[in-house]
């Protein structure tokens, strides 16, 4: 390495511009034999940074996101379940309803695939650069407490409330008591028209009191405001997971 391309180097390594100076070289090579203006070879570095940036963003939130594993709409097995609105889901994947700050509710039994369309919702929302976190309710509700006896609570409340997309998993699962069900109020009517839910949950809405220890007020103002700006897929049939057992 020369002593001008040493300098260079020692510049590009400052000024944090990875892809150019790995490239730099062997693009001015390929500059040079095909004849390109200088104007079109930095746009080539530019253009190599600008993608090397774009990759690095989407890794890092898809990293922040937290999802159990990583799901497409493409790994779907649409075959599967017994009835689900397949035109109604691909158009969840415009994503506008992040934009409304909308919620989109996954209704149904076990095994239908909810959390893998809420993980891949979420997914394509990293790629298209927004912020997302995955939980389950159940985790949700243990950090709060944890973070409430600690005094820590108004900051634990901004890593749900701040990302622009929030997926609640399995909300239903399990039995929620009282305190646990004002903590996810509290995220719930933080987020209210702030941002987006998606949420997934095995039951109907008219049982929705029995995930929240019978309070029917506390339901209802938890549906009231999930409701309000929402779309609720339905999906019904048979545990994928449970299919060897079922199948003859």
């Amino acid at each position: 390495m020369t002593e001008d391309n040493r300098r260079l180097d020692e510049h590009l390594k400052y000024l944090k511009l990875p892809f150019i100076r790995e490239h730099y070289q062997r693009l001015a090579a390929q500059a040079a034999e095909k004849q390109l203006a200088h104007i079109d070879y930095l746009e080539k570095l530019a253009d190599g940074e600008a993608a090397f940036r774009r990759d690095r963003s989407i890794q890092r939130r898809i990293q922040q996101a937290r999802f159990p594993v990583i799901k497409t709409l493409d790994q779907f097995n649409w075959s599967w379940p017994k009835k689900v609105n397949r035109l109604q889901v691909k158009n969840l994947f415009r994503l506008q309803f992040v934009a409304d700050k909308a919620n989109v509710i996954f209704l149904g039994g076990v095994g239908l695939g909810k959390t893998h369309l809420a993980a891949a919702l979420g997914y394509q929302a990293c790629l298209e650069g927004h912020a997302v976190l995955f939980a389950t309710a159940i985790d949700v509700i243990n950090t709060l407490t944890a973070a409430q006896a600690a005094g820590r609570m108004k900051a634990e409340l901004k890593k749900y409330t701040r990302p622009a997309v929030l997926i609640l998993d399995e909300l239903g699962f399990l039995p929620i008591d009282k305190a646990g069900a004002d903590l996810l109020f509290q995220v719930i009517s933080l987020r209210y028209e702030q941002g987006a839910l998606v949420i997934t949950s095995n039951r109907a809405f008219k049982d929705w009191p029995e995930i929240f220890n019978n309070d029917s007020t506390l339901t209802s103002a938890i549906l009231d405001r999930l409701l309000h700006h929402a779309e609720t897929v339905i999906v019904e049939g048979k545990s994928y997971r449970m299919k060897d057992s079922i199948e003859p």
